[in-house]
C-alpha cells in the first residue's frame, strides 16, 4: 500500500511517516504535485494557521492536484488536524476580520474558533479526550465508543450537512472529531500520535473502505 503524506511545508512528519512504516505501509512524502499520481492512499497534515495552509497547498499547486486525485480518480484522502479543516468550505483563521480563506470544498461546512461555537474551557484544546462515534463508519472500525484520542487545537469544523459528522467530542462544547464525505475523511485529532487506538484507525484507513 503506498501512502502519500502531502509535505506543503506546515511541520514535521516524521510521526506520521513511522506509524504507517509501522503497520507495513509504504509511505513517502511526497513533495511536488505530481508525486501524488503513484499513490493508493493520500494523508493531508497540518499544523498551524488554516489560511497560511490553503495558502501554502495554493501557491505550491496542491489544490489542482488533490483535487483531480480525489475527485477525478477517487483517490482515498485522510486529513488530520489542520489538515481536516482543511477539507472545509471556508474557514476564518487567519483570515481578516470578518472574512473568511476559501478551503478544498471536499466536506461541505466552515471551520471557526471554537469560541464561537461556545467553548468557554481554556484553549487551545491540548491533550487526550475521549472520542463518541455517531454511527458505524469502517473508519472507526474497532474503536469503542470513549476511546480516547490525542488533540491539539482552537478551532473546529462546523459541518453543513450533520451526516458528515462520524464522530465527536467534548471541550466545553461537543465539536466534530472526525467527519466523512464519500472517500474522504478527516480527523481533528491526532491518530499518529494517539497509541493504539490511533493505530487501529491508521490500520482501518489502510485497509478496503468502502466508498
Amino acid at each position: 500500500m503506498r501512502v502519500a503524506v502531502i509535505d506543503y511545508g506546515t511541520g514535521n512528519l516524521g510521526s506520521m511517516l513511522r506509524a504507517l512504516e509501522e503497520l507495513g505501509a509504504q509511505p513517502s512524502l511526497a513533495t511536488a504535485p505530481d508525486q501524488l499520481a503513484r499513490a493508493d492512499r493520500l494523508i493531508l497534515p497540518g499544523v498551524g494557521n488554516f489560511s497560511d495552509c490553503m495558502n501554502a497547498l495554493t501557491v505550491g499547486g496542491w489544490t489542482d492536484a488533490l483535487r483531480d486525485a480525489v475527485a477525478e480518480r477517487g483517490l482515498p484522502l485522510l486529513g488530520v488536524c489542520v489538515g481536516m479543516q482543511l477539507l472545509a468550505s471556508h474557514g476564518t483563521e487567519g483570515a481578516a476580520s470578518g472574512a473568511m480563506t476559501q478551503g478544498l470544498g471536499f466536506i461541505r461546512g466552515a471551520v471557526s474558533h471554537l469560541r464561537m461555537q461556545g467553548c468557554t474551557e481554556r484553549l487551545p484544546h491540548v491533550g487526550w479526550n475521549a472520542l463518541h462515534p455517531t454511527g458505524d463508519d469502517p473508519l472507526l472500525a474497532g474503536i469503542p465508543a470513549g476511546t480516547h484520542f490525542y488533540f491539539v487545537h482552537s478551532f473546529a469544523f462546523m459541518a453543513e450537512d450533520p451526516a458528515s459528522v462520524i464522530a465527536t467530542a467534548s471541550h466545553g462544547v461537543s465539536f466534530a472529531a472526525a467527519i466523512r464525505r464519500g472517500h474522504v475523511w478527516g480527523t481533528q485529532f491526532h491518530p499518529e500520535k494517539s497509541s493504539r487506538a490511533g493505530f487501529r484507525l491508521l490500520r482501518n484507513f489502510l485497509g478496503d473502505l468502502p466508498c
